[in-house]
C-alpha cells in the first residue's frame, strides 16, 4: 500500500546544479565577508559602481523607495502571504513551508552575518550582506521553483528559469539598495549569494523531511499488516 506524496519543492533534475551553485555561493559571501570585516570604506568596485547609481532622480527614485519597501516588514509580511496563499491553492504545501523556512532562514542568516564580518555604511549601520537582497532573491527563488515543477521543465531549462528570477529579483532590489545609498555593491552581491546558498539547502530538507513523514504511516500500514498474515 502506498500513500500520495506531494511533489518535490526542489525537482529532483535540479538537486545537483542547485547544490553546486549553492556551495559557489556559500563560497562568494565568504570570500567577500573576509575581505570587508569591521570595514566601514567603499571598495575600489563599490566606488566606480556606486557612484554610477547613487543619487537617482524622480522618477527613479521613487521607484527605488517603492522597492526598497518589499523588503521592510510592512512591505514584506504581504508578499510572504501572498505567495504562501499561491502555493497552497497550487496545492504545493512544501512550497508554502518553503517560503516561510527558506526565506526566514536566510534573512535569519544575512542577519548573523551582518553581526559576524561587522561592515559598516553611514556610520554604525552593519551593512553586509544586503538583507533585503537575500529576501528578493529568496521569493524569487521560490516561485521559479514551483513554476519548475507546474511546468515540468527539464535540468537545463528549470536551471535557467531558477537562475533568471533569482537575478532579475537580485539586481532589482540590488539596485535599490545602492541607489538609496543603503549598501554597497558588494553588500548587495552577498545578499544575493546568502539566498543562493541557503534556499537549495533549505528546500532539501523540506523534501528529505516531508517524504519521511510520508513514509512513516505507509511503513506502520504494512508493519500491521504482516502481522496480522502471521
Amino acid at each position: 500500500m502506498t500513500r500520495r506524496s506531494a511533489p518535490a519543492v526542489v525537482p529532483p533534475s535540479l538537486r545537483a546544479w542547485l547544490g553546486l551553485i549553492a556551495a559557489l555561493a556559500a563560497l562568494v559571501v565568504v570570500v567577500l565577508g573576509v575581505l570587508f570585516a569591521d570595514d566601514s570604506e567603499p571598495g575600489t568596485v563599490d566606488a566606480r559602481i556606486g557612484s554610477a547609481l547613487y543619487g537617482v532622480g524622480p522618477p527613479w527614485r521613487h521607484i527605488a523607495l517603492a522597492t526598497d519597501f518589499l523588503g521592510e516588514p510592512g512591505g514584506a509580511a504581504p508578499l510572504v502571504i501572498a505567495i504562501m496563499a499561491v502555493c497552497l491553492l497550487l496545492r504545493s504545501p512544501r512550497a508554502a513551508v518553503l517560503v516561510v523556512a527558506g526565506v526566514g532562514l536566510t534573512v535569519g542568516t544575512a542577519t548573523l552575518l551582518k553581526s559576524v564580518v561587522g561592515r559598516t555604511i553611514h556610520g554604525e549601520n552593519l551593512s553586509y550582506p544586503s538583507g533585503h537582497t537575500a529576501f528578493a532573491t529568496a521569493l524569487a527563488l521560490v516561485v521559479a521553483l514551483l513554476a519548475t515543477g507546474r511546468l515540468g521543465l527539464g535540468r537545463t531549462a528549470g536551471t535557467w528559469l531558477v537562475l533568471a528570477a533569482a537575478l532579475a529579483a537580485g539586481a532589482a532590489m540590488g539596485w535599490a539598495q545602492v541607489a538609496l545609498g543603503a549598501h554597497y555593491p558588494t553588500d548587495v552581491l552577498g545578499g544575493w549569494c546568502t539566498a543562493l546558498a541557503v534556499m537549495p539547502a533549505t528546500g532539501w530538507l523540506v523534501d528529505r523531511t516531508a517524504d519521511r513523514m510520508t513514509d512513516r504511516p505507509v511503513d506502520r500500514m504494512a508493519d500491521a499488516g504482516r502481522r496480522q498474515r502471521r
